[in-house]
């Protein structure tokens, strides 16, 4: 594991990476979704793909890096650029599952991963909406701390400026991102995920033209039980690139 203190928006962001097969030449980056770290990712895929340069990453805020400022999804992909500049990494295929999966699209690498990714809007139950009403109500008349009964469970016990940035990147809607990428992009889903249901991939898979989706049995973390076989299709994708240079 190594720490790269970056500069950003008068701040500094330390950033911790650990990079497998340092030899090889094609570089993999590899984000981790909201709340994890890069030893999740690494667990699951550092066994496989060994052509490629594994570059694994901690998000700001998360695992080992720091995040002292209320960040946005396309900061979170300055960050990681200026990371990639200083690891002289190119961007021949970036995976990201969940968060991480807006974070590599905006980074429009060559081949483009997405494991269960964020990014399609969904409309709040009328469950979340009233209780999103009653806290804002009770703020109103300065009754806030219980903040903990109100917010999603991703949320809870974050730094100030971590959920302001929740906050931030929760609710986006990526859909003209994701219709606008040209590379080729690789979607890997579980079927019974239902923190970014299946029906999100399939409306991706509609919006990037040159796009395939996988469909695996599990949730929301079905690659740790399938890394082998998503590994094989994600070689198989960088492959078919290189068949049409």
């Amino acid at each position: 594991m190594a720490i790269k203190s970056i500069q950003f928006l008068q701040h500094t962001l330390d950033i911790s990476y650990e990079i497998i097969n340092p030899q090889a030449k094609v570089d993999l980056i590899i984000l981790h979704g909201w709340g994890s770290n890069k030893e999740l990712m690494k667990r699951a895929f550092s066994p496989y793909m060994d052509s490629f340069r594994h570059i694994y990453i901690d998000l700001p805020g998360f695992g080992n890096s720091t995040c002292n400022i209320a960040l946005e999804t396309k900061d979170y992909a300055r960050v990681v650029e200026l990371l990639m500049i200083h690891l002289n990494a190119s961007k021949d295929i970036i995976l990201g599952h969940s968060f991480g999966g807006k974070v590599a699209l905006l980074l429009e690498p060559q081949v483009l991963i997405l494991l269960s990714s964020a990014g399609i809007y969904r409309a709040k139950s009328l469950k979340v909406r009233a209780k999103i009403a009653l806290f804002k109500l009770l703020k109103l008349f300065g009754i806030s701390k219980f903040r903990e009964l109100f917010v999603a469970d991703d949320a809870k016990k974050l730094s100030e400026p971590m959920y302001q940035t929740f906050k931030n990147v929760v609710d986006e809607d990526f859909s003209k991102e994701f219709a606008s990428f040209s590379g080729k992009a690789l979607l890997c889903w579980g079927r019974d995920d239902s923190a970014t249901p299946l029906s999100s991939g399939v409306k991706i898979q509609k919006l990037i033209k040159d796009s395939k989706l996988v469909v695996y049995e599990g949730d929301h973390y079905f690659f740790l039980n399938h890394a082998e076989d998503v590994s094989k299709n994600i070689q198989e994708s960088f492959l078919k690139t290189l068949e049409h240079k």
